[in-house]
């Protein structure tokens, strides 16, 4: 006959068992993972582990494993430990490489962005757009996966999944005379940011590159808007496609964490729910 004490304790173990489970997916599907504790070296990594900077984008190329003046380590500021800190707008350029750390495939190409942020965008940032994170070869335009704030007080906070630019914009429209590209948008305009406390970003896409592509993102781990037929191609120089971080961005970043599949619902409030990040399930 099973004790109460028994009973009390299997009950309790078949409530833990699950999340130790999603847990261990979660584990399995991460390929880049950066929780700028210490120092910038990311802690999980499929590719090059280390981070890079160059005056301007056009010289990454030649980068150098090392931060800019205007980047640091915040001590204790983080989600839990240190933090990644961009203290003024320049045009220098920060940036992990994406090839291998990310499971590129120009045919289906699937996976999850996951960080945390923290600034009030229309206290801390100067004139103009500002990207926390940019993911391509080229440019926003072209293959590209990014979040901005922007240019103008109040700002919106959108996440753009943008494919070859000779594809959807073969003459290069500037993207404020072409409807085209708003439509690979999503736009929110009441966001939560502030430099008073966290705000998590989470960003999954599916298939991108087979013609029947999708992209959602998730503020706080709350669905904020999704494009679910994104046809254009996506095809990059992988040596040349690089993790941005921090363009024009003058705030706190932590956690930046990959992985290699779409997180469902469920995962990605479990991230969030991270109150101390992925360390807790590492």
């Amino acid at each position: 006959m099973m004790t109460k004490t028994r009973l009390i304790f299997a009950i309790l173990l078949i409530a833990v068992l699950p999340s130790y489970g999603q847990h261990d997916e979660l584990k399995q599907a991460i390929t880049f993972y950066a929780p700028f504790n210490d120092n910038t070296q990311a802690q999980i990594a499929t590719g090059d582990a280390n981070i890079y900077s160059a005056p301007e984008r056009k010289e990454a190329p030649n980068a150098k494993s090392a931060l800019p003046a205007h980047v640091a380590i915040a001590s204790g500021e983080g989600l839990s430990g240190d933090a990644l800190e961009f203290k003024e707008k320049v045009k220098e350029v920060v940036f992990f490489k994406a090839k291998d750390n990310m499971t590129y495939n120009n045919q289906d190409w699937t996976g999850t962005v996951s960080f945390w942020l923290k600034l009030t965008p229309e206290e801390d940032l100067e004139p103009g757009f500002c990207d926390p994170i940019q993911i391509t070869d080229v440019g926003y335009n072209d293959a590209s996966i990014w979040v901005d704030f922007t240019e103008n007080n109040p700002r919106n906070f959108r996440l753009g999944v943008i494919g070859d630019l000779q594809s959807w914009n073969p003459d290069n429209i500037g993207p404020n005379d072409n409807p085209e590209f708003d439509k690979r948008l999503v736009t929110v305009e009441n966001h939560p940011f502030s430099r008073d406390e966290w705000t998590h970003v989470l960003i999954t896409y599916n298939s991108l590159g087979s013609g029947e592509g999708s992209a959602s993102l998730y503020l706080n781990g709350e669905l904020q808007g999704s494009k679910d037929r994104v046809i254009d191609p996506f095809n990059w120089e992988l040596d040349k496609a690089n993790i941005y971080l921090g363009l024009n961005y003058i705030g706190l970043m932590d956690e930046l964490a990959i992985f290699n599949r779409s997180l469902s619902v469920e995962e990605v409030q479990t991230v969030y729910g991270l109150k101390k990040g992925l360390e807790e399930i590492l």
